[in-house]
């Protein structure tokens, strides 16, 4: 297929590209800053530096290509948020950015549209040990602070399931982490024992970056229009002991331990280091086909450590 990726220079869409070609599709990549260009054509791909939230610049930069499907996914997060603030260009960008993206997908004669949602559009906070699955409820309203992220998530996911003729699928990844800009500088954090973790945290869906690219073109090829698919690895863990496991791996000093109360100054930080949130990918491994390089945390820090070495 000839893919249109929007994102396609960020920390998923780089491996995303690689991935594309290797299954045998093309990809038209939009990227914003000038420095993507260069290193989205070394991979073969074909560049167009525009902003998604320009409509009318979106569609003249696409104006006489074509397109079988679009892949969305865009971000505005250089590295973890921390504040609810960190928050508003991306949220920006799931809904207006998939909006425009929609109207761009029909003038290309796409067929397919995959967003990239998150598993925090169940909600956040501690679920008490329940495993979620893609049958419950997704981006309901009520989440106070929250509420301007989870309504973000809910917009691109119906927006694109309600567009006609566009097939659309929603990947709903877990926390993101592999090698790139993000995790050097969360292993820089590290050796300068600049990252406290709280005492007590709750467990979350991970995912190595390599293994959510394979899946999003697993449900490039074969994902069932309309459905939704968590994009999470087969163990949920705390964020202390990720960062615990990959500060021994890069022979940092063990992080601070804090209690949580004192990262009421980072409520975005807090509700993620102490709640509790774990989802079922069972729909994705028997629906798509889809094999992970690396089903636990511990795998994908040995994939880490080679990359860092």
């Amino acid at each position: 297929m000839r893919v249109l990726l929007a994102g396609a220079s960020g920390a998923i869409g780089m491996p995303l590209v690689r991935q594309l070609h290797a299954a045998g599709h093309d990809v038209l990549a939009i990227h914003r800053s000038a420095q993507g260009g260069p290193r989205l054509a070394a991979t073969g791909a074909t560049p167009i530096q525009v902003d998604v939230l320009d409509r009318p610049g979106l569609l003249a930069a696409l104006d006489g290509q074509r397109a079988d499907a679009v892949i969305s996914e865009l971000t505005a997060l250089k590295k973890p948020p921390a504040r609810h603030q960190d928050m508003a260009a991306t949220n920006r960008l799931r809904t207006e950015g998939t909006a425009n993206l929609l109207v761009a997908a029909r003038q290309l004669g796409a067929r397919r549209f995959i967003t990239q949602s998150m598993v925090f559009g169940y909600g956040y906070g501690d679920w008490g040990g329940r495993v979620l699955t893609e049958a419950d409820p997704f981006g309901p309203p009520g989440h106070g602070r929250f509420e301007d992220h989870v309504a973000a998530m809910r917009s691109s996911e119906q927006q694109v399931f309600t567009a006609d003729g566009l097939g659309g699928i929603a990947l709903r990844y877990g926390l993101l982490y592999g090698p790139g800009p993000a995790c050097d500088a969360l292993i820089d954090g590290l050796r300068k024992r600049r990252i406290p973790l709280a005492r007590h945290s709750g467990v979350l869906p991970w995912v190595y970056i390599d293994d959510a690219a394979a899946a999003t073109v697993a449900a490039l090829e074969r994902g069932e229009p309309g459905a939704a698919y968590n994009i999470t690895d087969d163990e949920p863990v705390s964020l202390a002991t990720l960062l615990i496991a990959l500060a021994v791996t890069v022979g940092a000093p063990k992080p601070w331990v804090v209690p949580g109360g004192l990262l009421a100054v980072v409520p975005y930080v807090k509700a993620v280091m102490t709640g509790g949130l774990r989802v079922s990918n069972a729909k994705a491994v028997r629906e798509l086909g889809w094999t992970l390089q690396a089903p636990t945390y511990r795998d994908g820090i040995r994939r880490l450590a080679r990359y860092y070495e």
